[in-house]
């Protein structure tokens, strides 16, 4: 019966702890960020590009690793601060005991029978380990510090892709745009073609040249049209859901620019400060220093106090208690060269985490570098191709008029014609790589972690 109590009132005290408040007495969550899921379902209310990243951010599921291997590491941090509180445990022991011979039962004696409980409750607090506890928190607070920086890292590729994936739907769909105008103008002139064969001012050969110029222009609009279709659904899969799920995407809310940093040198200088690999790369670094002193001191003595109080109660004899308390002394003389291996191992990756910085500083630099000019290069091409598109359009509108008046050839016409609809493309991509590389070179430098709305 008194074991029952025992047992009972230990369960009540364990579920009394974590009703209390204490199920995270050392606030290890509020060492995370909290989950990047914060959006709100608005049912098939159409999506602004802010809407597009965050749920690209609550359904991927490299946002939720990422974040949940954080927490994990969190409760980590937890796990090294409890190694300096003392631990306490409570043991009970209930049993029945019969006891019987062959003289006692010839004598008629019987079985003899007797019952005994026991309760024990034991304290154990290490007062001195050379600092293997204070090792294992400060890797423990490093490598937490390395999950969140590799969390944000994450946060951002995935930003990234969303913003592809959007930008990319809406140059898929300019696309298809381009080419119905495409396809409209050499209808015009298949139409002014016909015409003038009827009249005989035109040959056969006019007529062949400019249908088979408008049949081309209508297979460019239907692959413009299964472009936007796979757009649409790269866009659902970035966004966590199926390919078929039909959206209503809101277009960008500003155009291309010329407004961005203009100094690659302190671009560079801003993501060596700011790129989330490598604040993860430099705390890992830190984890594995603290790794070395935890393998160090795992060779050195540890002074533990220890305290203990037991009560046992029996039906033969009386009741008795015994009291404990001592300082144990544990001195690991030799290990079979254990720790000697595990100090080189530490200091080994001590070594290669180093490198990863080194390796790590040297992409940054390129990545910057190849993002700043590609961004320069996108800039230039934005105003080369619509001076382009300008020149193209009246280009055709002059040769469509001269064939119109018999006095241009089908030939220049037709010129005039695949020119614009080439400059009408180039104009499309021109226009949305901008928005791309503008958000490539954000996320090289490192600053790739604002609304969509500040983004663009």
């Amino acid at each position: 019966m008194k074991f029952r109590i025992w047992l009972i009132c230990g369960l009540l005290f364990c579920q009394g702890v974590r009703a209390s408040g204490l199920a995270d007495p050392f606030s290890t969550e509020e060492m995370t960020s909290a989950s990047p899921c914060s959006f709100t379902d608005r049912g098939t209310s159409p999506l602004a590009l802010a809407d597009v990243v965050e749920r690209a951010l609550c359904n991927n599921p490299q946002t939720r690793a990422a974040w949940a291997n954080a927490k994990a590491q969190a409760a980590q941090v937890g796990i090294a601060k409890s190694a300096y509180l003392p631990t306490l445990s409570a043991s009970a022991n209930s049993s029945e005991n019969r006891n019987s011979s062959i003289l006692s039962r010839l004598q008629g004696a019987g079985n003899s029978a007797y019952s005994q409980t026991s309760t024990t409750f034991s304290l154990s607090y290490l007062l001195y380990d050379f600092g293997a506890r204070r090792a294992a928190l400060d890797s423990a607070k490093d490598t937490l510090i390395a999950l969140n920086a590799t969390r944000d890292a994450t946060i951002q590729s995935v930003f990234l892709s969303a913003l592809n994936a959007y930008y990319q739907l809406f140059s898929s769909r300019a696309s298809v745009d381009s080419a119905l105008e495409s396809e409209k103008s050499s209808l015009e002139a298949f139409n002014a073609a016909e015409s003038r064969y009827r009249i005989g001012t035109a040959t056969l050969a006019d007529v062949l040249q400019a249908k088979t110029a408008y049949v081309q222009a209508a297979l460019n609009r239907i692959t413009s049209q299964g472009n936007e279709k796979t757009a649409e659904g790269v866009l659902a899969n970035a966004m966590g859901m199926d390919a078929n799920h039909e959206l209503v995407i809101l277009p960008p809310v500003s155009a291309p620019g010329e407004h961005f940093e203009n100094n690659v040198d302190r671009l560079i200088m801003e993501a060596k400060a700011s790129r989330p690999d490598l604040k993860a790369a430099q705390a890992q670094v830190e984890a594995a220093k603290a790794n070395v002193h935890a393998a160090e001191a795992s060779g050195m003595p540890t002074i533990t106090l220890s305290a203990g109080r037991s009560f046992t109660h029996s039906s033969i004899y009386d009741p008795y208690r015994s009291n404990s308390l001592g300082v144990n002394v544990n001195f690991p003389i030799f290990t079979g060269f254990n720790t000697t291996y595990q100090i080189r191992q530490a200091e080994a990756k001590v070594e290669a985490t180093g490198a990863d910085v080194d390796k790590i500083v040297q992409q940054l630099s390129l990545d910057v570098w190849k993002a700043y000019y590609a961004l320069i290069t996108a800039t230039e091409t934005l105003k080369s191709t619509q001076t382009l598109f300008d020149s193209a359009t009246q280009s055709e509108k002059v040769a469509l008029g001269r064939y119109k008046a018999g006095v241009g050839t089908i030939v220049d016409l037709l010129t005039a014609e695949s020119a614009l609809a080439s400059a009408r493309q180039q104009r499309v991509q021109a226009t949305y790589n901008w928005q791309i590389d503008k958000a490539s070179l954000a996320q090289a430098v490192g600053r790739l972690n604002e609304i969509p709305k500040k983004v663009e």
